[in-house]
């Protein structure tokens, strides 16, 4: 098994080559970027699963550098941990907002660390070949598929999407400008009611085989999957 490739976004080299040295001891592969303008050329050419991103960078906030990467539907399969010294709510909210899967607050032990990656890696949305089942609901991701108590529904492209997108963060709220983000991509420049449009179009092929309930609506925040208590 190839070990998961992590990319760390830091510019106080001390701290970056000591998360570098433990992740390494822990069997992964990692790569160092002192600066946004670095981390953006080697996502680009390495591909990492994971980025471990600081907060306080010198030639733009980690917070935008994250906003930016979740922006690129290409960067659907990147895991972001936001690492800084802020250690107030708002400040964590304001993280996960932003596309952040985990929040981890200066100083920290290696071994917290490390259990956040594995747990965050955990959580990534599988990739395509494998299957994504909840409750009653069952995802081919290779055969772009969708089934209930094992009967297809048919789904449009953008409905495939934003269900197997759900489906793989569960119990989670988007917000719907995230999921603009998320789903549609950066460079599709649409209303934020069309995610209503969908998340409807979306219940009502789900409706044929009772699963609507499984997508619903967070007043105030947005809208989550969940299939605890079907």
């Amino acid at each position: 098994m190839t070990a998961s490739k992590i990319l760390i976004v830091e510019d106080e080299t001390p701290i970056r080559e000591m998360i570098a040295f433990h992740l390494a001891r822990a069997g992964y592969e990692t790569l160092e970027a002192p600066n946004c303008q670095v981390a953006r050329e080697l996502l680009a050419d390495e591909r990492p699963a994971l980025a471990l991103i600081d907060w306080m960078l010198p030639d733009m906030s980690g917070l935008e550098l994250t906003r930016m990467l979740k922006r690129n539907s290409e960067n659907d399969d990147l895991a972001i941990i936001m690492l800084t010294a802020k250690a107030d709510e708002h400040d964590k909210v304001t993280a996960l907002e932003s596309g952040a899967d985990d929040y981890l607050t200066k100083p920290f032990s290696p071994r917290e660390l490390v259990a956040r990656i594995q747990a965050v890696l955990r959580r990534a949305a599988p990739s395509d070949g494998e299957t994504v089942s909840a409750g009653t609901l069952e995802i081919d991701t290779a055969g772009q598929r969708v089934t209930a108590n094992s009967r297809e529904i048919r789904l449009g492209p953008t409905e495939y999407r934003l269900l197997k997108f759900l489906m793989t963060h569960p119990d989670r709220v988007y917000s719907r400008t995230q999921l603009l983000d998320r789903v549609w991509g950066a460079n599709v420049y649409v209303e934020e009611r069309t995610v209503y449009v969908h998340v409807r179009r979306l219940r009502k092929a789900l409706g044929a085989e009772a699963a609507d309930n499984y997508i619903q609506t967070v007043r105030g925040s947005g809208y989550r999957f969940s299939a605890r208590g079907h």
